[in-house]
């Protein structure tokens, strides 16, 4: 149960900071208003909130969300920005997968 809480934590994290900065690129890239700038910067700091709740030290999660913001940012660029993974992004993002596998829930003795 700690690992799905943890996994849960690590793609809300994910989805704050790609949608915060996906904001201020609209505001700053596409001539969006400035709200969108502002509900950005808000997405943002909630991204620094969530990864506090994470059960391991801020170096392991850090390293860990890593290969998890990897993984998300693909997705993203696939439904938001309609840019298809190719066979390169999802080996890539598998070994991100595996290396967040070894960091976050590999047993320590």
């Amino acid at each position: 149960m700690l690992i799905v809480k943890s996994l849960s934590l690590f793609v809300v994290a994910g989805l704050c900071e790609i949608g915060g900065g996906y904001l201020v690129w609209l505001w700053l890239r596409e001539s969006r208003n400035i709200w969108y700038g502002i509900a950005g910067a808000a997405v943002l700091i909630l991204y620094g909130i969530i990864p506090t709740f994470q059960p391991a030290n801020f170096g392991r999660v850090y390293a860990a969300y890593g290969g998890v913001f990897v993984i998300l940012s693909i997705l993203w660029g696939w439904k938001i920005d309609n840019v298809s993974p190719d066979r390169f992004d999802v080996l890539g993002g598998l070994i991100c997968l595996v290396g967040v596998a070894v960091v976050m829930y590999w047993p320590r003795g």
